[in-house]
């Protein structure tokens, strides 16, 4: 019963319902609440001259929104009177509940001396006073019986009175002075619940006392709650209880309001009856009610299953993209060693060349440094037969050993650079491409904007044909340039060899030329296709393919490759020839979304 309690408090003041009236548009508000905020009208508004005016559909005069403005989302908080000078602007106040009510800011004239209210009532309604619902926040002028000619609802108050009931802890002793007991008792003659000491006190076992019935408290609050009401009187004749139902108004009404007032003329029905009739209405408007609650209930359940399901999924994915993108790390790593490993090789390849070189031009040095030497030590000698005896051999030798010092032999073998560039363009533009596949299904139709004049749409964009003999082209109204997307279309009418073309196409393809005939398209022709056959497309950006289906059968093993850009889904036909889009569907089962192409370029 928890859920019913915001069903059991006023708008205005937050609290449990008391003495609730009910107004004309069926909304309920406390007595009390109704009165505090009343607002005075100007006189020219009165009951009088709105029900001079011969509108007399109603005893409640609904006020004109034009000129009287008591509620707005963009008033700033400030209700007014549009029009009247005279009447100042009244701020409005929010209730616990939230709802906006319009407390009474105009000062009440003073009353005379011999009409001041005794001590203990409640001070006369001025007149031409006015309540705006504070639900619907519809406007009113109240008559001359002010809020008497409300209707009081005892249901609600009722079921008020049983919903704390419920609620109390324990119940109290009603005749305790001071810190009311726990009653142990309840007489359900006197209506009384005692605790011990006062059912000893004032209701004694003895005289006429000891015939009246005394019963344990819940049980007293059993019987009180199931104890009949006091029987409803009419709101116009005080002293006549509601006996019979006005049909066309739609209310209760007593019998001297069928002998005098004006539902003499209307069809009326006996309460007991209509009560019967209303109670039977009502409990099967709850059942439908109860089965949209019941739905909900399930319905909620399964949002908490989501919940579940969506944090451990996120878990799961979460580990799923870390191990992702560990696994990437770690090729790049092995990569990384692979390429370190090739610059250790070059790098000792090139130490090792240029120290034999180092090596042998050492040798060939030294060779050099003591032919020259020797040499030098010859000429110095002073014996000419002597050093004609070996000089022409020094001369060979010294030519000999000077061409061995030739063309390239004192350059380098191996220069000092590293011929290894690494390219890591294409691999850092993959990684900032580096994004979830988009698998989400998508929905679209054919785009009339776009078709050629020659299409002819129905079915809400989804079904085309064509009135012409040539093929014309006709394209979805949306495009695609990443993620993997899945639609089909069926084939309703097919005569004589139509020929169509189904496929993917650029936005300026060409309209009155098969599709596929220009660079600007890829398409599946005539190939097996009927009537009712169904042809499907897949369109792979991270494979960068287009696949035909055929009667979920796969035509052949890829399409088309390498595409790339944006395309729009397409086809041409003539007019032997009408499809029926189907689009938001998933992919197929049979097919896998593979990785990305890491020289993909993805708009």
């Amino acid at each position: 019963m928890d859920e019913m309690e915001e069903e059991l408090k006023c708008p205005v003041c937050g609290s449990f319902y008391r003495e609730p009236i009910i107004l004309p548009c069926s909304h309920n508000i406390c007595q009390a609440c109704a009165r505090n905020i009343l607002v005075q009208t100007p006189e020219a508004e009165s009951p009088q001259s709105s029900r001079a005016s011969g509108s007399g559909v109603s005893d409640y005069d609904y006020l004109d929104l034009d000129k009287m403005s008591l509620y707005s989302e963009a008033d700033s908080g400030y209700g007014s009177y549009g029009g009247f000078v005279s009447t100042p602007t009244t701020p409005c106040q929010k209730s616990p509940n939230g709802v906006r009510v319009f407390p009474p800011t105009v000062p009440q004239p003073p009353h005379p001396q011999h009409l001041l209210p005794q001590p203990g009532s409640l001070p006369p309604i001025p007149r031409n006073s006015c309540i705006t619902c504070p639900q619907c926040h519809r406007s009113l002028i109240l008559d001359e019986r002010g809020l008497r000619g409300f209707p009081k609802n005892r249901v609600l108050e009722g079921v008020v009175d049983r919903y704390q009931q419920s609620k109390a802890a324990a119940l109290k002793c009603q005749l305790c002075e001071k810190s009311p007991k726990e009653a142990i008792v309840m007489c359900e003659q006197c209506d009384v619940f005692y605790c011990d000491p006062c059912r000893l006190r004032c209701h004694p076992p003895r005289g006429p006392l000891a015939k009246h019935r005394l019963v344990p408290p819940a049980q007293g609050r059993i019987s009180r709650r199931t104890s009949p009401r006091k029987i409803s009187t009419c709101t116009e004749h005080e002293l006549e209880n509601l006996s019979m139902y006005c049909v066309q108004c739609k209310m209760p009404v007593c019998y001297q309001c069928l002998e005098e007032g004006k539902h003499g003329t209307h069809e009326v029905k006996a309460l007991g009856a209509m009560w019967k009739l209303h109670k039977g209405q009502l409990s099967q408007a709850l059942n439908g009610l109860s089965d949209r609650a019941s739905e909900a209930k399930e319905f909620l359940v399964q949002l908490r299953n989501m919940v579940q399901h969506i944090q451990e999924n996120g878990v799961e994915f979460e580990a799923c993209l870390v191990a992702q993108c560990d696994a990437l790390i770690d090729a790049l790593n092995r990569r990384k060693a692979q390429l370190l490993s090739r610059v250790n090789k070059e790098h000792e390849h090139k130490l090792k060349v240029v120290r034999d070189q180092i090596s042998h031009c050492t040798v060939k040095l030294r060779q050099t440094t003591g032919l020259m030497e020797y040499c030098l030590e010859v000429i110095k000698e002073n014996d000419p037969s002597g050093f004609l005896q070996i000089s022409d051999a020094l001369i060979r030798r010294v030519h000999m050993t000077e061409s061995q010092w030739g063309k390239g032999t004192l350059t380098p073998r191996m220069t000092s650079d590293f011929d290894l560039t690494l390219d890591s363009g294409p691999l850092l533009q993959t990684i900032h491409q580096l994004d979830f596949v988009q698998m989400k299904v998508a929905w679209f139709t054919f785009d009339p904007a776009s078709a050629h004049p020659d299409i002819i749409l129905s079915n809400d964009n989804l079904t085309v044909t064509c009135n012409s003999y040539d093929d014309r082209v006709v394209m979805g109204n949306s495009a695609f340039s990443r993620g993997v997307h899945y639609w089909e279309m069926t084939v309703d009418r097919y005569d004589n060899h139509p020929d169509p073309a189904f496929g993917i196409a650029r936005g300026d393809v060409l309209k009155d030329v098969m599709l596929g005939k220009d660079d600007k398209a890829w398409a599946m022709t005539d190939g097996g296709i009927s009537k009712g056959a169904t042809i499907g497309v897949l369109l792979d950006f991270t494979r960068r393919i287009v696949i035909f289906l055929l009667n979920d059968e796969q035509q052949g093993p890829v399409a088309f490759e390498a595409i790339e850009g944006l395309y729009y889904p397409a086809i041409s036909l003539n007019r032997n020839v009408q499809v029926t889009l189907h689009t938001g569907l998933p992919i197929p089962d049979f097919y896998t979304p593979g990785e990305a192409d890491p020289t993909s370029s993805v708009c």
